[in-house]
């Protein structure tokens, strides 16, 4: 007698699944006692008549008596995170059991709350996981997606209250793609750029923005007799449409505008069918001239984003700087429209 393949299968998932709940369970179990630490640490601290003195006191003099015990869990700075976790998060149902206590650490050190709501709603409908969290909030995904779009509008798409209508509200504009490992400073091909964008597709997809799929990497179209290849064809099914990607190793120009326009053009005659929406282009590329963009595209243009990318992680402070050059180009098309 033989034992059947799909009894065994069947066990397994079991095991498995019942795993996961266990594992899930036990981190709730630990956020929730981190937050009751801090509520306790909190509470009493507001009894002491030089608050943050005796607050200071209170922690190190806890975690004197407990780290030799219970070990690095219970370090001053852990107790400090337990507080800020309290005043963060002051009710006990607001804590949620998808959240790890690494989950919560990130959202934690997220001082405004329009922006922390934002990563934990983001965090919620992509299933991030603690590193991926991480690294959104060290690429300034909310500031680059708010160079495009208002605060209202990126919270309820984030949350699932709307769902996007235009690219703008789910692409960003930089992207930045250090995960690719390439060098800011050496030369590299197109090619070279699209394989380094292949072997970390799926980080390539976390970061382009939300509903992205893969359909074809060199993509051949043929028109009577001359052939042009797509750089890359996505799909968004949020959106329900093809998405093209053309990657530049330079600063764009309108002739790359017009070629990314060609394919659009392609995709929506023989392509799409007709319960899709129409097709958008992205160029990425190294630098853009927004009056150039503007003035090549018709003025009602919906289909065709330049995104600038970049291959290093931006602080705080160049993102700020970015978005203050950005809005001067765009009072400067202004006036010259």
């Amino acid at each position: 007698m033989h034992l059947k393949k799909e009894l065994l299968q069947q066990i397994l998932t079991v095991i498995s699944t019942a795993r996961d709940k266990a594992t899930k369970s036990v981190d709730h179990e630990r956020v929730l006692m981190y937050w009751n630490i801090g509520k306790i640490i909190f509470e009493e601290e507001q009894h002491g008549k030089n608050r943050a003195a005796y607050g200071d006191f209170l922690i190190k003099s806890l975690s004197k008596e407990l780290q030799p015990e219970l070990g690095s869990g219970f370090s001053t700075r852990q107790l400090q995170l337990c507080r800020q976790f309290f005043r963060r998060f002051p009710i006990a149902n607001a804590v949620r059991s998808q959240f790890s206590w690494t989950h919560y650490r990130s959202f934690i050190r997220i001082e405004h709350e329009e922006k922390r709501a934002f990563y934990m709603a983001e965090t919620e409908k992509n299933n991030w996981t603690a590193r991926q969290l991480e690294r959104q909030i060290n690429s300034q995904l909310f500031g680059r997606l708010l160079l495009s779009n208002d605060i209202s509008s990126v919270l309820a798409v984030a949350r699932k209250e709307k769902l996007p209508t235009n690219a703008k509200e789910i692409i960003k504009d930089p992207m930045i793609l250090e995960f690719l490992g390439l060098k800011r400073e050496s030369a590299y091909y197109e090619k070279d750029l699209e394989s380094a964008i292949i072997t970390h597709l799926q980080e390539f997809l976390l970061e382009i923005g939300n509903g992205f799929a893969f359909i074809a990497r060199q993509k051949r179209i043929h028109l009577e007799g001359d052939d042009f290849f797509i750089d890359l064809v996505l799909y968004n099914r949020l959106l329900q449409c093809f998405v093209i990607v053309e990657i530049k190793t330079q600063k764009l120009s309108h002739e790359d505008i017009g070629q990314l326009q060609m394919y659009v053009n392609y995709f929506d005659r023989f392509e799409k069918q007709d319960f899709e929406s129409p097709t958008i282009g992205i160029i990425l590329c190294t630098d853009k001239n927004d009056a150039v963009v503007k003035i090549t595209l018709p003025e009602n243009n919906k289909s065709i984003i330049a995104s600038k990318y970049h291959l290093y992680l931006p602080t705080e402070q160049q993102l700020i700087a970015e978005v203050k050059k950005e809005l001067e180009k765009i009072d400067t098309v202004g006036d010259l429209l």
